[in-house]
Parts: structure tokens; C-alpha cells; sequence
């Protein structure tokens, strides 16, 4: 199991487990941060932080510190 915050950009993979808790948790929820959901790594920005993924069709970006809390697996 990987970091999404540890994917190269261009790649994709799935999410297996969100470690946050609390209104966090509940955000990436309701993102679409549900096991099993694909995910692309779309770019990262200039000083590479946030970076932009596409989940469900959004495109949704999360500061590495977030990032880290979701364990995902290459598909």
C-alpha cells in the first residue's frame, strides 16, 4: 500500500483506507474518498503543493499533509 501523496503525477490508483478523523474524515467522504474509487494523479502545483487529483470526475486538491491520510493501491 502507497500514499496518495507519494504518486506521481500521470498515474492512477485506488483508494483501500482513509486514516483522518473528524470534519476532515467527513470531507473526503463526502469528496467521494470511499474505498475502491478511483483516483488520477493530475498535476501538482509550482512549489509542489497542493496537488490537483481527479476523483469521480472532480478535479479536487489536497495540500500533502491530507494527502498522506489516504492509503491507496495501483490498479
Amino acid at each position: 500500500m502507497f500514499k496518495l501523496d507519494n504518486i506521481p503525477v500521470g498515474n492512477n490508483v485506488v483508494v483501500e483506507d482513509l486514516s483522518a478523523t473528524g470534519t476532515l474524515r467527513e470531507r473526503m467522504l463526502a469528496l467521494g474518498l470511499t474505498r475502491g474509487v478511483s483516483i488520477e494523479v493530475v498535476r501538482k502545483g509550482p512549489s509542489g503543493d497542493p496537488t490537483v487529483y481527479n476523483i469521480r470526475g472532480a478535479m479536487i486538491a489536497f495540500r500533502k499533509e491530507e494527502a498522506s491520510l489516504v492509503s491507496v493501491i495501483y490498479n
